[in-house]
């Protein structure tokens, strides 16, 4: 794929809006530089191999693609609980309000007036009272461009906040299933672990059998009975560390811990599995869905629209006012009523001295704006290096998976070899307790492969931003 057609799949998500968005500040040239500069920087390709095997699907309704049906129920209930979506959603009607009020300074304003008066106005008027309802307008003129670039930055912030908050959404739902899955295979690796030190104890009552018959020194039982002692503090220790994930599970989704480990009782042991995404060659298209990246994009849009309102302080203001009423006056024998009317004043406002204020905004506007770009450029990268990091842990753990299943294979049948000698008499205790520890130590390796595994899949999930779309953010901006 040309540099060119790369270019422009990502601008579709950023930059392009850039454009949009600059045109009307009087800045395009700042924004879209800083985002095209950064596009520019991309690789045209990742650095890293993809996973195009098996069944593929892309990253709509992924949750629901698990072969898992608790891991969606429990999403929904960490996003429903979660305090930083609701912080997310909260900035989002910051933001409509903030947008309201922008686009409102580019109408005028109209308030309605209502007076009443009873006064003597000189020597010779005899006392009345006077009275007026009306309309009075007022309007600054946007010569310089000032609101409209107060409106630009307030839509900017409104679709970056709305990609916030699915930002949010996507990173929650990656918390939790990795939770989710590190502590199935926690169950599962506790299973293996309890097989074991039920192995280990009733060799110990074996060989405590044998050595009071005579058959086992004292020392072969001392040692067959510390085994099984060692199998239950390691026992011990791994329900543990499954516990303190239903805990984490339990402050994630709020749900009560005794009808979570309910939920959880039907499938121990089984660690999910995933269906395959199905991801682009090209860095760009596939960096379009990340929701953190838009909202560093609309926060350059916002910059340098402030930087345009900034500059329109520093030069004249125009503003026009005028008023309509319906008044009457009454003094006794001298009376009237009708409209009253004015159209002004015309005023023209022109700064001469501010003490360097004015300039001072601007400079800080451009800080701003250099700020948001430098932020925006490394997101970009760590994006790239994210989605490259999941990459590479996929391909590490499928090129692992096959030896580790074999070495898996090859240390149980081993122990079952060696406890056979051993209960016929022909192999030793040493023997007994290498094989079973080699051969505990390879499930629980194989499990834990297994975990990692997908929780390469999550991370890659997470990295290409959850199945979002800039789309969403600016339809639900509207």
């Amino acid at each position: 794929m040309t540099m060119t057609k790369r270019f422009g799949t990502l601008l579709a998500m950023a930059a392009a809006a850039a454009l949009a968005g600059c045109a009307s500040t009087g800045n395009p040239t700042d924004a879209s530089s800083t985002l095209t500069g950064a596009t520019a920087n991309l690789p045209p390709q990742w650095q890293a191999p993809l996973p195009h095997t098996g069944q593929l699907t892309d990253l709509a309704r992924w949750w629901q693609q698990f072969d898992d049906p608790l891991l969606a129920p429990l999403i929904d209930a960490a996003q429903a609980a979660s305090p930083t979506i609701a912080s997310a959603a909260s900035r989002i009607e910051q933001s409509r309000a903030a947008r309201v009020g922008a686009g409102a300074a580019l109408l005028p304003s109209l308030n309605a007036s209502a007076s009443a008066q009873r006064a003597r106005q000189d020597f010779v008027t005899p006392l009345g009272t006077s009275s007026s309802v009306g309309l009075q307008a007022a309007s600054e003129l946007d010569v310089f461009g000032g609101a409209r670039a107060g409106r630009d930055a307030a839509q900017a912030r409104l679709e970056g906040a709305q990609a916030g908050w699915h930002d949010a959404r996507v990173a929650i739902a990656a918390e939790v299933a990795t939770s989710y899955v590190s502590l199935r295979a926690c169950e599962a690796q506790a299973e293996q672990v309890q097989a074991d030190t039920a192995s280990r104890a009733e060799t110990a009552r074996l060989t405590d059998l044998a050595a009071r018959a005579g058959f086992q020194s004292p020392g072969n039982a001392a040692l067959s009975r510390a085994s099984a002692a060692q199998g239950q503090v390691s026992l011990t220790q791994q329900r543990a560390q499954c516990d303190l994930l239903v805990k984490s599970l339990v402050a994630l989704t709020a749900l009560p811990e005794p009808a979570l480990r309910s939920q959880l009782a039907g499938g121990t042991g089984r660690v999910p599995q995933p269906a395959r995404i199905a991801i682009e060659t090209v860095p760009a298209q596939a960096l379009a869905q990340r929701p953190d990246l838009v909202d560093a994009a609309r926060a350059v849009l916002a910059a340098s629209a402030d930087v345009t309102q900034s500059q329109a302080q520093r030069y004249p203001r125009i503003t026009l006012a005028g008023s309509i009423a319906a008044a009457r006056y009454d003094a006794g024998s001298l009376s009237g009523d009708g409209m009253v009317w004015s159209v002004g004043p015309v005023q023209l406002t022109l700064p001469i001295f501010d003490g360097g204020t004015r300039a001072a905004n601007v400079d800080a506007a451009r800080a701003r704006f250099d700020e948001a770009g430098a932020l925006y450029r490394g997101q970009l990268r760590n994006a790239v290096r994210e989605v490259e990091n999941a990459l590479i842990a996929l391909h590490s753990t499928a090129a692992r998976s096959t030896d580790a299943q074999i070495a898996s294979d090859g240390f149980a049948a081993s122990l079952r070899a060696t406890d056979a000698r051993y209960r016929g008499g022909l192999g030793t205790l040493f023997e007994l307790e290498d094989a079973r520890r080699s051969a505990v130590a390879a499930q629980i390796a194989l499990i834990d492969l297994q975990r990692e595994r997908v929780s390469a899949w999550i991370a890659l999930y997470r990295a290409l931003g959850g199945g979002w779309s800039d789309v969403d953010a600016r339809t639900a901006a509207r």
